[in-house]
C-alpha cells in the first residue's frame, strides 16, 4: 500500500502541475502508455501494485491519443525507407479533461487501420506495411495529423486506431466516454469523402448523393450525429482535405439537412435541452452498421450510461429506454409511432418509430392539466414525476379514458406536445390480462374516447408480448357443396388450404359468395398475444349492388384488425386448459331473412395449430343463434375421427 500510495501521490502532484496540452507521466522513465499491465509486467517484472496503480492509470488518463510529431516523423521515416530509431510513441494515454487535442469525425469505409497496425507498423513485414499506407483510412489519418499539426495540436483522436478493440472492456468505456471526448476536444474534423468540390453543398444532390435526401453518406450516420453536436468547433473538409465550412457559420443549412434546431448547433445540449423524443427524432433517418449501435451512439446526446452486448440486436435499444426511464421522468419517451399492426411493448422498437417528433415539447403539469380541463384531486405533481419500473411493467400515472367501441383499447395523454400551440401527445393502449401494452392507431380510422379522462395508476409493459406463429388449417368444402365459393382473400397468404399468421402478418380475411342465393360473408383469421383467433365479418343477403371484390375485402380486413384484441379475447375466454382434451369452439350466425346458419368449429391442436371447419345448413325452425362462441370439450382422437368420417358440426348443431 505503500508503494501504491506513493505512487498515486506522484501522479496527482504529476497531474495538477503538468501544463495543459502535455500528457500525464509518472516518473521520468515511466510514461502513462506504460501502465498498460502487459507492458509493465514485461518490462519490470509482475507486481500487483503495478496492475492497481495501472486501474487508476487508465481512470485518470482516460484516452489514447495521436501524438501528431511523433507519427509524422515516423511517416517521413517510413518513406525514405529508414529504420525507426528510438523515439517517442506513437499512441499514448492522456487525460481528455487536461489534453487540448484535435479529434477526426469521418465515415468509416472498408479499409481503416487499427490500433494494433497503428502502433506495430514498423515492426511488420514491408509489403504489408505499405499495404497499409496505401489505404484510404490510413490516408486520413496522415491528413487529420497534417491538419491537426498546422492548427498548433499536439495530439489527435481517431476512433479506428485509438481503441484496441481486441479489449471489450475498453471498447465499452470508450463508447460509454465518447461524447465527453467529442465535447472536449478543441475542434472536430469532418472529413466528407464524397464532396469534390471547393465549398459545402447547399442544395439536395439525389444523383450525386442518393441516401440520406441527397446530402454527403457523413449525414446519414449514426455515430455522426453526437460527433456533430458535441463539439463546440467542427470544420467540414471536402474529399481533398480543403476547408469548406464550419459548423456555425453552416448552421442554417445544416438545419435543413439534420433537423436539429439551430440553438442546439451553435451551443450544443447545454442549458435547454430539448426532451428524449426531439432528441431521439435526430436519429429516425441515420443508419449504422450494427443494429446495437442504433442505441449504443445515443448514449452521450441522452446521457446516461450502460454495458456494450453486442448480439442483442434491437434489446439495446429497449434497454437504452430503460436507462433513460430510471433517470428521467420526461414521459416523451413514450410518444413515438409505428406502422406495426400489432400490439406490443411500450418502448420503441428503433430511433426512427421517433421521426415524427421533430417539435416535441414537454408540457408544465398545471399546463397539462389546464388544457385536459381535468380538476386534480390529491398530489398531481409527485404522480407524475416518477414512473419506477418493476418486473411487471412500468408502474406510472396517466390520464387515460376508454375508446369509443371498444372494451380492450384506451387512449393516454402525456405531458408533452407537438408545438407550442398542440394538444397533449395522445397514444393508444391495449389491455390484455391486466397490463396495458402500446397498440398503434391504424392510419384509416381515428378513435374518439366515451367518457372523461381518468387519472390512473396502470403497468405499462416493456417485455416483448408473447408471439408466436399460428397456423389454420381449414375445411371449407361444406360451403362448396351448398353454392358458396371463395371470391376473394387478403392478403393472399393461404397455401391450398392452410395459413400461417406470424406477429408481422396477423391477419387474413377470406370472402365466400353465391352467386345463385346472392348471399356473401367474410371470415378472419387472427393471430394476437400468440392466441390464434377467428371471427365471421359482414353477413349479407339480397345484395343488390357490390363494390369490387378487392375493396370489399380490404374494407372487411381492416375493420377486423382495429378490433383484433376484442375477438382474439373473445375466443381466450372459451378455451379450457383441462389436460387430455381438446376443446371444440362453435359459433353459430344466421344469414338475414333467411333460413341458412353459417356455423363454424374451431380446435387448437396445439398453441400453434388449429383446425377449423366451415359449415352452412338451413334451420327452418329459426332456433335462437347467439352469434357467441361456446366450449365442448372432446377426446382429440375422437375429433380428429369427427373431421375424417362423421359429421360433427350436424352433432353439434342438434346438441
Amino acid at each position: 500500500m505503500l508503494f501504491l500510495c506513493h505512487h498515486s501521490a506522484v501522479l496527482t502532484h504529476k497531474a495538477s502541475t503538468k501544463p495543459k496540452g502535455t500528457n500525464l507521466t509518472v516518473s521520468p522513465q515511466l510514461h502513462a502508455y506504460d501502465f498498460d499491465p502487459t507492458t509493465v509486467s514485461d518490462r519490470y517484472g509482475y507486481h500487483p501494485q503495478w496492475m492497481i496503480l495501472s486501474r487508476l492509470m487508465a481512470h485518470l488518463c482516460s484516452m489514447r491519443l495521436i501524438n501528431v510529431q511523433a507519427f509524422l516523423e515516423r511517416e517521413s521515416s517510413i518513406r525514405k525507407r529508414k529504420r525507426g530509431g528510438r523515439r517517442a510513441k506513437v499512441v499514448e494515454f492522456c487525460d481528455d479533461e487536461t489534453t487540448e487535442y484535435a479529434i477526426l469525425s469521418h465515415r468509416w469505409l472498408a479499409q481503416e487501420v487499427d490500433y494494433n497496425e497503428m502502433v506495430e507498423l514498423e515492426n511488420i513485414a514491408l509489403g504489408a506495411r505499405d499495404e497499409i499506407c496505401r489505404r484510404d483510412g490510413y490516408k486520413k489519418i496522415l491528413r487529420s495529423c497534417e491538419q491537426a499539426r498546422n492548427d498548433g495540436y499536439e495530439w489527435l483522436w481517431v476512433d479506428t486506431c485509438c481503441i484496441d478493440k481486441r479489449s471489450s472492456a475498453e471498447l465499452s468505456e470508450s463508447i460509454n466516454s465518447m461524447y465527453r471526448w467529442y465535447e472536449n476536444a478543441q475542434v472536430c474534423y469532418a472529413y466528407l469523402h464524397d464532396v469534390p468540390g471547393p465549398s459545402f453543398p447547399t442544395a439536395s444532390d439525389k444523383e450525386r448523393h442518393p441516401d440520406f435526401n441527397g446530402w454527403p453518406e457523413w449525414f446519414s450516420r449514426g455515430w455522426t450525429l453526437q460527433e456533430l453536436i458535441a463539439p463546440s468547433n467542427v470544420q467540414f473538409f471536402n474529399e481533398d482535405w480543403k476547408r469548406i465550412g464550419d459548423k456555425k457559420t453552416l448552421a442554417p443549412t445544416l438545419v435543413g439537412i439534420t433537423g436539429i434546431p439551430q440553438h442546439i448547433l451553435i451551443h450544443g445540449l447545454h442549458g435547454n435541452r430539448p426532451c428524449v423524443a426531439q432528441i431521439m427524432s435526430w436519429a429516425a433517418h441515420r443508419k449504422t452498421t450494427r443494429v446495437e449501435d442504433r442505441a449504443y451512439s445515443l448514449m452521450g446526446l441522452l446521457d446516461v450510461n450502460m454495458p456494450m452486448l453486442y448480439g442483442e440486436g434491437k434489446k439495446a435499444f429497449h434497454r437504452l429506454q430503460l436507462e433513460i426511464i430510471r433517470a428521467s421522468n420526461d414521459q416523451s419517451i413514450f410518444a413515438w409511432y409505428t406502422a406495426e399492426e400489432q400490439p406490443g411493448s411500450i418502448l420503441a422498437d428503433d430511433p426512427s418509430d421517433f421521426r415524427g417528433c421533430g417539435r416535441t415539447e414537454l408540457m408544465g403539469h398545471d399546463e397539462l392539466i389546464q388544457s385536459l380541463n381535468y380538476v386534480p384531486e390529491g398530489d398531481i405533481e409527485d404522480r407524475l414525476g416518477t414512473f419506477p419500473i418493476t418486473n411487471r411493467g412500468i408502474q406510472i400515472w396517466l390520464f387515460l379514458g376508454p375508446c369509443r367501441g371498444s372494451r380492450t383499447r384506451f387512449q393516454a395523454r402525456l405531458p408533452c406536445r407537438n408545438g407550442p400551440s398542440d394538444p397533449p401527445v395522445a397514444i393508444d393502449l391495449a389491455l390484455w390480462e391486466s397490463n396495458y401494452y402500446r397498440c398503434p392507431t391504424p392510419s384509416f380510422r381515428t378513435f374518439l374516447l366515451k367518457g372523461p379522462l381518468q387519472f390512473r395508476q396502470v403497468y405499462l409493459r416493456y417485455q416483448d408480448p408473447p408471439h408466436c406463429n399460428t397456423t389454420f388449417e381449414v375445411d371449407d368444402s361444406t360451403l362448396t357443396e351448398n353454392g358458396f365459393i371463395c371470391c376473394d382473400t387478403h392478403p393472399k397468404k393461404f397455401s391450398e388450404n392452410t395459413l400461417t399468421l406470424t406477429s408481422t402478418d396477423p391477419l387474413c380475411v377470406k370472402v365466400y359468395f353465391d352467386s345463385q342465393a346472392n348471399h356473401r360473408f367474410s371470415v378472419g383469421f387472427g393471430q394476437c398475444f400468440g392466441k390464434g383467433w377467428i371471427h365471421v365479418g359482414s353477413v349479407e343477403s339480397n345484395i343488390i349492388r357490390s363494390p369490387p371484390w378487392g375493396f370489399y375485402t380490404s374494407a372487411e380486413y381492416h375493420r377486423m384488425l382495429v378490433s383484433t384484441l376484442e375477438h382474439a379475447q373473445a375466443m381466450n375466454k372459451v378455451h379450457s386448459s383441462s389436460e387430455g382434451y381438446g376443446q371444440i369452439c362453435v359459433m353459430q350466425t344466421r344469414i338475414p331473412r333467411t333460413t341458412r346458419v353459417l356455423q363454424i368449429s374451431s380446435i387448437m391442436w396445439n398453441t400453434k395449430m388449429c383446425g377449423v371447419k366451415l359449415d352452412v345448413f338451413h334451420d327452418p325452425g329459426f332456433c335462437d343463434v347467439s352469434g357467441e362462441w361456446t366450449a365442448v370439450n372432446v377426446d382429440v382422437g375422437s375429433f380428429f375421427a369427427c373431421l375424417i368420417g362423421i359429421d360433427i358440426i350436424i352433432y353439434l348443431g342438434n346438441r
